[in-house]
């Protein structure tokens, strides 16, 4: 099975980033630290991935997707009982852009959660679609009822720090801080402790001091992006701006102020037409990861 290299995420390019997205967009990789690289499931379901261990995700209805003047979408095939990226419980955690999979299949992100829009709850009931959510304290406290009803919809609640803040520009105590907070208000709220740690900007997301800041704070994995959601389409690190198997999107709660007047479901809308026009469905991170056991 044809795998990719693990793209990093720099700072060298930060300038662009925050006048880009405000969280985050395409850029160069940092010079990597020492990874525990994932590795690769064996073929065997159609369209690769290996035997199933769960039926593929419910599919929405064609009266649904017309509600919200989308095509309908194809669902993702079961997830592999393989899990193609396996965490380690101690250790250096990796730091990854795409998953390895034979599967035509992409994975919807959405970080920071400024934008609280009910009927974007009602747009992901309605249609299905899987997310992970990167949440950050400082951003959603003021409302933390407002992503349960997504989060019980199967959708899991990852680690996003504080205040947002560049972290290769703290000390390691203030990116401890900004972690290990982060990690306790999101446990306390939801329930479930965070696993997966994205990085503000994706900045020194493959520097040592915060590899070991994430370490010592509970997520195993650094989880970065190969697209990046905009208002009408996306932007893209490879040369070719094309999606490929297994790549990770990165999108934002963010509305019409944001957005030029665009909601945050015309923009989830817009995304999932871009995804459909290249032919893939969206299937859910976390059936792709093999959590560390105990």
């Amino acid at each position: 099975m044809r795998t990719r290299a693990r793209i990093g995420y720099g700072a060298g390019a930060l300038a662009v980033l925050l006048a880009a997205s405000g969280c985050g967009s395409s850029g160069p990789a940092d010079k990597p630290a020492a990874q525990t690289p994932p590795s690769a499931g064996a073929p065997g379901t159609p369209g690769g991935g290996g035997t199933a261990s769960a039926p593929a995700q419910d599919a929405a209805g064609d009266a649904a997707w017309a509600k919200w003047g989308l095509k309908p979408m194809a669902k993702a095939p079961a997830p592999p009982a393989d899990k193609p990226i396996k965490l380690a419980k101690t250790g250096t955690v990796p730091v990854f852009s795409e998953v390895p999979t034979q599967d035509k299949v992409v994975f919807v992100t959405i970080d920071d959660g400024a934008e609280k829009d009910p009927r974007f709850v009602q747009m992901l009931t309605d249609l299905k679609v899987p997310i992970t959510m990167f949440l950050t304290k400082d951003i959603v406290k003021n409302d933390y009822a407002y992503f349960k009803p997504l989060q019980a919809l199967g959708n899991s609640i990852q680690n996003h720090t504080v205040s947002h803040p560049v972290m290769s520009k703290l000390a390691p105590a203030q990116q401890k801080s900004q972690i290990c907070d982060d990690q306790a208000a999101l446990t306390q709220q939801y329930g479930t402790a965070p696993y997966l740690f994205r990085p503000p900007y994706g900045d020194g997301a493959n520097t040592p001091a915060l590899n070991t800041a994430v370490q010592e704070c509970g997520p195993r994995a650094v989880v970065l992006w190969r697209e990046s959601m905009q208002i009408h389409d996306m932007q893209y690190q490879a040369a070719d701006k094309k999606l490929k198997n297994g790549d990770i999107i990165l999108a934002h709660f963010r509305g019409p102020s944001d957005l030029k007047g665009e909601t945050m479901t015309q923009m989830f809308g817009e995304m999932l037409s871009r995804i459909q026009e290249q032919g893939f469905a969206v299937a859910r991170l976390d059936d792709y990861i093999a959590k560390p056991a105990g």
